[in-house]
């Protein structure tokens, strides 16, 4: 139980009460996903990630718990599927590693970068206006992850990740004004 009690911490601190929700003038107010996961809830969704992942899918991501404007969400990135760096124009980011390990690429510049569509799935749910691509410069730092460490990625940096001797999964926080909705199912898993 000890080594959960940092992610517990940490979901308290980023979901705030209900009673802080407000919706704008005339709209109802959205519905709220879980705002309590248990440990075990983060276990279950580890082993689910590693069950339906598909063989080339770089990033296995699950809604945790949300209350605009914050999220929670489980990422599970495993060894030899590479994806492009990301940096997200609007949102900034904070990494809880839960299991695992990696190396954290952040910094540089995205170069011959593609644009997420307005209209995308990752525009409009996941992480605002976005470009991936290759990243360059002198700026570039690279840093292990390890189980227990945190790290907070500044809206416009790109990051990514290389080096995954075999998973890494991680909670990832967003403060954001999008929050993925209760059934939300990543379009990767659709397919």
């Amino acid at each position: 139980m000890r080594k959960w009690l940092p992610i517990v911490a940490l979901i308290v601190l980023f979901v705030p009460h209900p009673s802080s929700a407000q919706a704008p003038a005339g709209q109802a107010a959205p519905a709220p996903l879980k705002l309590f996961a248990a440990a075990g809830d983060v276990t279950a969704m580890i082993e689910r990630a590693r069950k339906e992942r598909k063989p080339d899918q770089a990033n296995f991501i699950q809604p945790i718990v949300g209350l605009r404007p914050f999220s929670a969400n489980l990422e599970y990135r495993a060894a030899g599927v590479n994806a492009p760096a990301s940096s997200h124009d609007k949102d900034a980011e904070m990494f809880y590693g839960v299991e695992g390990s990696g190396t954290l690429v952040t910094g540089g510049k995205i170069v011959n970068g593609r644009r997420s569509p307005a209209e995308s799935e990752v525009t409009k749910i996941l992480n605002g206006p976005s470009c991936s691509g290759t990243t360059t410069g002198a700026d570039v730092v690279k840093k292990v992850v390890k189980t227990g460490d945190i790290i907070i990625i500044p809206a416009g940096v790109p990051h990514g990740w290389s080096d995954i001797p075999e998973h890494v999964d991680y909670l990832s926080f967003r403060p954001s004004a999008r929050v993925l909705e209760a059934g939300y199912v990543n379009p990767a898993l659709k397919k």
